[in-house]
């Protein structure tokens, strides 16, 4: 077992042997093509291959989950949908920059730019001036074909929850270090949360905003603004790469819970 691979890779790799599945690493370790007799599955990325086609596509786009939230009255972070205009004027209204300079003067104390895919925080930009939005906009525009403009709102709490159905395996916050954001490529620490009130309120809303999507097996993040939860996003595929350096068998049996759906076991 590489010592630099993925613990996502390496639970994997624990799993079929305790299972007696035969596995294939390809790609660096982003396929992996999983048998056992006749049966064959994949994981892709982060994703094992529980989800549905539409329920990982809705997570995959900020906009789109936000918009599936606020149709099941799902308490959310608003993601409004900007395209490329290198897509053309078929696909872009001309006015797009009018849009945003709009959001930016209804929300003074700034707004977030991101793209509407990714994750980990990559590309993220909190705005207060034109000329920083100007910047955020073509950073972003320069390598996605769509991008994300939400209120920047000051965060009290940020909480993942690990959902496989209803099931929480796994729920913690994510304690912000020096950097505005919590995630934990920005140096975040993640820490266990012990049964009580807050993990009760932030399993509540993750279930709600699963079921609004109908993903099975996801990470969602809530976030804590003015005292109350709203869902930030939803991801589809389940990284737990920092959490696993801490709670390595807590990590292990939360993807093992996965797998066994996966194999029918």
């Amino acid at each position: 077992m590489a010592s630099n691979e993925r613990i996502f890779v390496q639970a994997i790799r624990r799993y079929c042997a305790g299972h007696g599945i035969a596995v294939d690493i390809r790609a660096g370790g982003w396929l992996i093509a999983m048998r056992r007799g006749e049966e064959r599955r994949f994981a892709f990325g982060y994703d094992i291959g529980l989800n549905s086609a539409i329920a990982h596509r809705l997570a995959n786009d900020k906009s789109a989950t936000a918009e599936a939230l606020s149709l099941e009255c799902v308490p959310c972070i608003p993601h409004q949908l900007f395209l490329n205009p290198k897509l053309g004027r078929d696909v872009v209204d001309d006015a797009w920059r009018e849009a945003m300079l709009g959001l930016l003067h209804d929300n003074p104390q700034g707004v977030v730019v991101k793209p509407n895919e990714g994750t980990s925080g990559r590309s993220v930009f909190r705005v207060t001036t034109e000329a920083e939005l100007d910047h955020a906009v073509g950073e972003v525009f320069s390598m996605s074909a769509g991008l994300v403009i939400s209120p920047y709102v000051a965060i009290e709490d940020e909480v993942r929850v690990v959902l496989l159905d209803d099931v929480p395996l796994v729920v913690y916050s994510k304690q912000r270090g020096a950097d505005w954001r919590h995630n934990l490529d920005a140096g975040a620490k993640p820490v266990l949360l012990q049964d009580g009130e807050v993990r009760a309120a932030c399993v509540k809303i993750a279930v709600d905003a699963a079921n609004a999507i109908g993903i099975t097996f996801s990470s969602i993040d809530v976030v804590r603004v003015d005292g109350d939860w709203r869902v930030l996003e939803i991801n589809s595929g389940v990284m737990m790469e920092a959490l696993g350096k801490l709670y390595p068998e807590l990590v292990q049996a939360t993807y093992d819970a996965a797998l066994d759906r996966v194999f029918g076991t």
